[in-house]
């Protein structure tokens, strides 16, 4: 059977390149998107040669949707198209509170759906030969885990909703604190239990943070620390990066997800990256279609997005405090 897939929402930054990918699989059937800002959607779906629909006719038309709009409007995405018996793979962070997140989880689980996140990292050829060096022992016991997942300050952050706290529920660190968090939880299987975090605000016209540090406690005692800011200048030679340095007792493991790069340098235009690489997106799709086909949980599940999602709002409690705060899961 040729599972049927729809976008829900056209607002996020990854939607073009989940638009590509559903239309260039040969098993799927790539129906159409709806969105809440209508002439948003009819221009994406003009742009990618689908027809644009009302959100229940879409939900009536597929098997699986997309989930890729605003932050904060997650919830009555994933509850509708579970209420249409719809499986979703939903972008990231699952919601913006820890009531949304759970509702969302609850609702999937009551209308028996699988639910999988946007979280392509765990799909990256270095994180998976990360995973298994660390299962065969190769840094010893733990220590400390230190990551970054820094980006561009860019249009989209300046004038995006990424940048509206009305849209996204946070700046920086609610873009990008899930992703080595999944990456340390599926790599080590240790949670975070405790977070210090600091927040600020670097760059003019921000309403949310673009600059975050945080320190944390992970369940065996170990220290891992992640910056996720903004903070790459527009120059750069690529849109950012993606890394996580594992000491143990015995040695270290140093992952670089997106160092699969060509690097040109030019005159006149200084030098950019190309990246070459396996692209990690491709496996997140490829498993979520997978879990549906085959009725498990997706490699990412709804019960990891809880708890990444826990883990960042525990650090915006923390900066508005001052101080460590428990995670609450």
């Amino acid at each position: 059977m040729t599972l049927r897939v729809g976008l829900l929402s056209t607002a996020h930054v990854h939607t073009n390149g989940f638009a590509s990918r559903l239309s260039a699989r040969e098993d799927l059937e790539f129906v159409g998107v709806t969105d809440d800002d209508a002439e948003r959607g009819r221009d994406a779906a003009e742009r990618f040669d689908v027809a644009f629909f009302e959100p229940e006719d879409l939900l009536a038309s597929v098997d699986a949707a997309v989930v890729c709009s605003t932050n904060t409007t997650h919830r009555r995405w994933v509850e509708s198209a579970a209420d249409a018996g719809v499986h979703v793979l939903c972008e990231k962070p699952l919601a913006t509170s820890l009531e949304d997140a759970r509702a969302i989880v609850d609702a999937c689980e009551a209308a028996g759906v699988r639910l999988g996140l946007c979280m392509p990292l765990p799909f990256s050829v270095p994180a998976k030969r990360a995973k298994d060096a660390y299962e065969a022992g190769a840094i010893g016991d733990l220590r400390v885990a230190v990551g970054t997942n820094r980006a561009w300050l860019r249009d989209r952050h300046l004038t995006g909703w990424s940048a509206s706290l009305e849209h996204s529920g946070g700046g920086a660190a609610m873009d990008h604190t899930v992703h080595i968090v999944n990456l340390v939880r599926w790599i080590t299987g240790e949670e975070v239990v405790e977070v210090n975090a600091e927040f600020s605000t670097m760059h003019d016209g921000v309403e949310v943070e673009d600059i975050n540090v945080l320190s944390m406690e992970l369940s065996n005692g170990s220290i891992f620390t992640l910056d996720g800011s903004w903070d790459r200048p527009d120059d750069w030679d690529y849109w950012g990066d993606a890394t996580l340095n594992l000491i143990g007792t015995d040695g270290e493991l140093s992952v670089d997800v997106f160092d699969q790069t060509l690097k040109r340098t030019r005159e006149g235009e200084g030098i950019d990256g190309v990246y070459w690489g396996s692209i990690p997106d491709d496996g997140l799709l490829e498993d979520f279609v997978d879990a549906v086909e085959n009725d498990r949980s997706p490699l990412v599940s709804a019960e990891d997005g809880l708890r990444e999602a826990a883990v960042v709002l525990a650090a915006y409690e923390s900066d508005e405090r001052g101080e460590p705060v428990a995670v609450e899961y």
